[in-house]
């Protein structure tokens, strides 16, 4: 029953964005990545150890869980967290990605911010770095400041124009 439970539990969060306090936080880059295209905003790549880090928790506590950053984050980025616990079990895919993206990002010390741009060259999804960041001492309106003179980088690219189908209008012959 443990067992079932525990993977239940590595499933629905593998696959589904979390919800915290009126957030979306991806944990599948990929989906983050459509998102991202989709709302002309760039990702927000949270790096943490959610349960033996102190400076994340507290960057948590008093940042990403105050009505001033959630109202900033859904204007200004889509939400990634990348997590490197030690008690709380995760997929082999979420581990490998987040692998990938730690070493990636040469990210060496939590908590980590990157905010970054992603783009299809070659076919390949690339991610453009805006800048990075981590814990700053005087809650959100200090860590919004910065974050702001970071995605002041960011360049939205252009929305393809709307496919507009024209009525072929018959003329008489005179």
């Amino acid at each position: 029953m443990k067992k079932i439970f525990i993977t239940l539990l590595l499933v629905v969060s593998a696959v589904t964005a979390q919800a915290q306090e009126g957030q979306t936080w991806y944990t599948d880059v990929n989906k983050a990545i459509e998102a991202s295209k989709q709302e002309q905003k760039p990702l927000f790549l949270f790096f943490t150890g959610s349960d033996w880090c102190g400076w994340c928790i507290r960057l948590q506590n008093e940042v990403f869980k105050t009505p001033e950053f959630t109202t900033w984050a859904k204007d200004h980025a889509i939400l990634v967290e990348l997590d490197y616990p030690r008690r709380t079990p995760q997929s082999d895919e979420i581990k490998a990605q987040n692998g990938q993206l730690q070493q990636m990002f040469k990210v060496q010390g939590y908590p980590t911010v990157w905010f970054v741009k992603p783009s299809l060259k070659d076919e390949k999804i690339n991610l453009e770095q805006l800048g990075s960041t981590g814990y700053l001492a005087g809650g959100p309106s200090a860590w919004i400041a910065s974050a702001n003179k970071i995605i002041a980088n960011y360049v939205a690219d252009p929305k393809p124009a709307p496919v507009v189908k024209t009525k072929k209008v018959k003329t008489k012959k005179a």
